[in-house]
């Protein structure tokens, strides 16, 4: 079985079993700025998680582009992927553990024919902010798991979410498959990171909303969200050793080894197809390499897989046969990649070339810190140095280490990992203020920006024109920003038309109404519709009196009335031709 057949009949089944399928959501969430990227496939269902209703229904199911970059340093192994594909089915306040977790079972026993023997299964132990999980413990039995291969782990294990700071969460059921490797110890479990136990899927029960530290409140909704790991599941049904050596990554590997010769690492390889794929993905999503936020993961993994080329001594410039290769492994499932193969390689060798002329920059800087060790009379690099090399000039700390060795000296690594370790405490410090609330808390203040930005949106296209549309949008409880498509800088006596215009519709107190209906006929109905690949059949559209009219998730004020006064605080440039707003409501 390939991989996009065992997508499709994932899909099918649960299509069978009532379920109604959405379209994958973009890499970057929407309108949800506590995470960088889509890590799960409940990111684009939040709202609907929280009580509103999905316009497609109680049940749904999709396969979802996910991006995670937490475990990047265990990329390399036999199923850790940066990219990957999440294969998941819902249920909004409809069924719940029983029919769950049965469904599952089915699945994998008779639609993938995988043992019940080969399958182990963990649940939640229970804990002050929710009981142990003996419902699930008890369907898995009677389903024909035996009691010695259902293991009770705490919130570390078996807990999920939420996604963000706050959110919906709640304790889940991991599924796992016996990959037949002996166990490690008279202790081995599914916990374990020997290898003998793969997790490949996770059923989440929704049933509590974290809106705080230690805060839990029990959800409007009992919830099931469910993933399964697609290129976890592909390797074992093919019976490959790893993911590495299914179609999903062959090729790529093929070629890298091609290229490598004598000098090939299959770590290396690993850790380059991953993350070329990933970068590929995110460049078709929009992502353009930069300092901040998703940018600089990209400009990462970009960097990160160059320089593994050169561990490998391949040619940099080969970097583009790596990216045609795995465009060809992978458009099958994403056919955009090879539409616009191009111009993302173009964009790929581009970053490459920055990185080189970082490269040379900081083995200048390395020569002279090497002049003054040798004028020391030392044969240490300190780690002060080293971190400098890294923060200052992007200077990878595996290099300052090559060319140290090759000259006779050493670096102090140990200071080295204390500096890093402070500087990424302070990322992380900063990162929780940055992305602490968000439109996944569907508070009052989120609600309230959310339908400013539809004001804004129209008002922006009648100063402007009809080509200012809307690019992407990020949220918070302090503010709105929003990036539309525009040539120029937007004048002042422009901005300040358009803050007017909205002003004056939040004056008139106009109603918000919602209603549902087939894309078609909001199309029909002059409904305006952004990124329409993320729309399934049925859609929302919501009418801000004889304003505004847009398909849109949600959720929104009532009246105007209620939003209080917009202000725009800043215009600048967000990337060629899309201009970025920057407003705040004051009440």
């Amino acid at each position: 079985m390939k991989a996009i057949e065992l997508r499709r009949k994932y899909i099918e089944f649960f299509k069978q079993n009532n379920h109604k399928e959405i379209p994958s959501a973009p890499l970057v969430p929407e309108n949800d700025p506590t995470v960088l990227f889509t890590t799960a496939g409940m990111h684009p269902l939040i709202t609907y998680l929280l009580g509103n209703p999905h316009p497609l229904g109680k049940r749904l199911t999709d396969y979802q582009k996910c991006l995670r970059t937490d475990d990047i340093e265990e990329v390399g192994d036999a199923g850790h992927l940066t990219f990957f594909e999440m294969l998941g089915n819902w249920s909004l306040g409809d069924y719940f553990k029983e029919e769950s977790i049965k469904m599952s079972y089915d699945f994998l026993t008779k639609e993938l024919n995988i043992p019940s023997e080969k399958i182990s299964v963990t649940v939640f132990a229970g804990d002050k902010d929710a009981p142990k999980d003996e419902v699930s413990a008890k369907i898995w039995e009677n389903v024909g798991i035996p009691k010695d291969r259902i293991y009770y782990f705490g919130k570390k294990e078996n807990w999920w979410g939420p996604a963000g700071q706050t959110g919906p969460c709640g304790p889940d059921t991991e599924i796992f498959y016996d990959t037949g490797k002996e166990k490690c110890g008279s202790n081995c479990n599914p916990a374990c990171s020997c290898g003998k136990y793969l997790e490949i899927w996770n059923n989440v029960f929704m049933e509590y909303n974290k809106v705080g530290e230690g805060q839990f409140e029990p959800l409007k909704q009992k919830n099931v969200d469910t993933g399964l790991g697609l290129e976890r599941v592909i390797f074992i049904l093919q019976g490959k050793e790893n993911v590495f050596e299914t179609e999903l990554f062959k090729g790529t590997i093929d070629t890298i080894k091609n290229l490598s010769k004598d000098s090939y690492k299959a770590e290396s390889a690993r850790i380059i197809a991953d993350h070329i794929k990933a970068s590929l993905m995110l460049l078709l999503d929009g992502v353009r390499p930069s300092n901040v936020e998703q940018g600089y993961i990209l400009r990462r993994l970009i960097r990160r897989a160059t320089r593994h080329l050169r561990k490998m001594n391949i040619d940099l410039n080969e970097i583009s046969a790596v990216a045609k290769a795995t465009i060809e492994c992978s458009k099958e499932m994403y056919p955009q990649l090879e539409t616009k193969s191009e111009e993302l390689i173009s964009l790929l060798v581009q970053e490459k070339d920055k990185f080189v002329a970082t490269l040379e920059h900081g083995e200048k800087e390395f020569n002279k810190y090497l002049q003054q060790a040798q004028n020391e009379g030392t044969k240490v690099i300190s780690g002060q140095k080293v971190f400098r090399l890294y923060d200052t000039f992007g200077f990878p700390p595996e290099i300052t280490d090559e060319l140290a060795k090759e000259n006779g000296y050493t670096i102090d690594i140990e200071e080295f990992n204390r500096l890093y370790k402070e500087h990424q405490d302070k990322s992380r410090e900063g990162a929780t203020q940055k992305f602490k609330g968000g439109l996944a808390d569907n508070s009052e203040k989120t609600t309230a920006y959310h339908t400013c930005t539809h004001l804004l949106h129209k008002a922006l296209q009648i100063v402007l024109g009809e080509h200012a549309t809307q690019s992407g949008s990020n949220i918070t409880e302090e503010r709105l920003r929003f990036d539309f498509k525009h040539p120029q800088k937007v004048t002042p006596e422009e901005l300040q038309k358009i803050e007017d215009i909205v002003n004056e519709q939040i004056q008139r107190d106009l109603v918000v109404t919602c209603e549902e209906m087939t894309l078609d006929e909001a199309k029909k109905s002059g409904a305006t519709g952004l990124f329409e690949n993320k729309y399934g059949d049925v859609v929302k559209v919501y009418t801000i009196g004889d304003f505004s009219k847009e398909i849109c998730g949600g959720p929104h004020v009532e009246r105007t009335g209620n939003l209080g006064k917009f202000k725009i605080k800043k215009e600048e440039a967000s990337s060629a031709g899309v201009r970025r707003i920057k407003a705040i409501l004051i009440k």
